[in-house]
């Protein structure tokens, strides 16, 4: 089952801290996480990097990105 983390209209951090508490909870391969900045897109995918996950997609949607992270096996 793929999770969605839907932060927009969230100030970093939470955004990442949303995105880390996901990564840790869940035993999917792959989250959607949804922000509408710039910062919060660049965060969270700088800390899901740290924690073994990688930024396999990110695309523009009409109020912000959703950005489809994968746990690197």
């Amino acid at each position: 089952m793929d999770h969605i983390v839907d932060a927009r209209g969230l100030s970093c951090p939470q955004p990442v801290i949303l995105t880390m508490k996901t990564i840790k909870e869940t035993n999917s391969n792959e989250i959607t996480v949804l922000v509408d900045t710039d910062t919060s897109k660049e965060n969270v995918i700088r800390a899901a990097l740290f924690k073994g996950w990688k930024s396999e997609k990110v695309q523009e949607v009409d109020d912000g990105y959703e950005i489809i992270l994968r746990k690197d096996k």
